[in-house]
């Protein structure tokens, strides 16, 4: 369902759940039903939908709530509990009889496919999609990918009645027409507001540079650029210098990882794929250590690669690191599978809105596309200087001019020996 802004698309759904929960169980049999909603961000699910589930369930008798685990406990077994897609992970090991994805938009894209959607498989449950449009992301593909046997809403501003009509002449006279077209009226082919990158990857898909592009084992050795983090999610490009310009051919990214074990999994990623590495590039944080930490995110790279294969990226502003992506990313290509998760997050990196000030600060939106766009723009702060320089040519000589030399030489020498 692509809805405009202040359609109601979330109390409609998690009222929807709700009763699915109540219903559902007895009508197919269900035993210990899970139905669950899923916010980009846990303190989103807690904000807003927490008390949409209270306010809705509060007159069913012997209904009980777990706060720690914003989980509603209905008197026939089925719970209602709520998620964030900044840490999927919590979802893993569970089945679910039916899930709700709000502001699908803003999940980077393996939450669905990698996460969800096999705790859906043995127990037949469904799936909800809502959210309005940010461009041609994951959201955008599951909308075109449905057929006929999903339901399929498109409820525009212009179209729905929900918001009068002067409520809507307002609201276009104080935002863009991007904005407008984006927020009001579910336009896919609206820009991201505020995107960093947004427009270099629509230029690199335009021309062919997102694409199936390999490492090349007889070309520069692999740098490794990275962001990195525990809870938060650590990003990982892989870059190969060219004469041209670079070849990103693969990226890794996951939470819940340290330093040793990041340092395994990357050697194994480099074995198979045969790469030859020439260095990890760690951000500045990584010579901090923490209080319970014995060795730094740096010294633990070192022991596993050696000090030679890892350094630290120059400590500049986020604004120069900005800048440097912007400025080297027309000389990049992309692997268009391998890269996927990178590719879709470089798309969706944008600045955060400023509600005082009505304009996009100069930092970054922390959500999940923060972390991959950081070490790319690390990886670019040192790449620039990288460009691997043409060989030599040899200097061409004509046939004739050799030979003619050739019969001057001879000629001196023998003027020599009559001499």
């Amino acid at each position: 369902m692509v809805a405009h802004r202040r359609a109601g698309k979330t109390v409609a759904c998690i009222a929807d759940l709700v009763l699915s929960a109540l219903v559902e169980p007895k009508v197919y049999g269900l035993q210990d039903a899970r139905y669950a909603y899923v916010a980009p961000q846990y303190n989103q699910a807690k904000d807003i939908a927490w008390l949409y589930v209270k306010r809705l369930t509060a007159d069913i008798p012997c209904t009980t709530y777990n706060e720690a685990e914003l989980r509603a406990n209905l008197p026939n077994g089925a719970q209602v509990r709520l998620y964030g897609a900044d840490n999927p992970d919590r979802l893993r090991g569970m089945y679910l009889d039916g899930v709700i994805l709000d502001e699908h938009a803003d999940m980077r894209p393996r939450v669905w496919g990698e996460i969800v959607r096999p705790m859906l498989s043995d127990r037949k449950g469904w799936a909800a999609f809502i959210g309005t449009p940010k461009g041609h992301n994951e959201f955008y593909n599951v909308w075109q990918g449905a057929d006929n046997e999903w339901f399929k809403l498109c409820l525009k501003g212009s179209e729905s009645g929900l918001i009068e009509q002067y409520e809507l002449d307002a609201m276009r006279k104080t935002m863009t027409e991007d904005q407008y077209a984006q927020e009001v009226e579910c336009s896919f082919e609206a820009a991201i507001q505020g995107a960093i990158l947004g427009k270099y990857m629509t230029e690199a898909e335009a021309t062919g540079r997102i694409n199936s592009c390999k490492y090349d084992p007889n070309g520069a050795p692999i740098e490794i650029s990275a962001d990195i983090g525990f809870h938060d999610t650590a990003a990982w490009w892989f870059w190969q210098p060219k004469y041209d310009g670079f070849s990103l051919i693969d990226y890794d990214e996951d939470n819940g990882l340290d330093a040793p074990e990041w340092a395994e999994r990357l050697n194994k990623r480099c074995t198979q794929g045969g790469y030859n590495l020439g260095k990890i590039w760690l951000p500045h944080d990584a010579r901090g250590k923490t209080f319970a930490a014995q060795y730094t995110a740096q010294e633990h790279f070192w022991k596993a690669f050696g000090t030679e294969k890892v350094d630290i990226v120059p400590l500049t502003s986020k604004s120069d690191r900005i800048n440097a992506a912007r400025t080297i990313i027309s000389r990049c290509e992309f692997n268009q599978v391998n890269c996927f998760a990178g590719i879709e997050a470089l798309k969706q990196w944008r600045y955060k809105w400023d509600e005082d000030r009505k304009e996009f600060s100069k930092d970054p939106e922390h959500d999940w596309a923060s972390h991959p766009g950081d070490g790319f723009s690390y990886g670019a702060q040192v790449m620039r200087n990288r460009v691997m320089k043409p060989p030599e040519q040899q200097p061409k000589f004509s046939l004739d001019r050799t030979f003619n030399e050739m019969v001057k030489a001879r000629t001196r020498a023998r003027l020599m020996e009559d001499a």
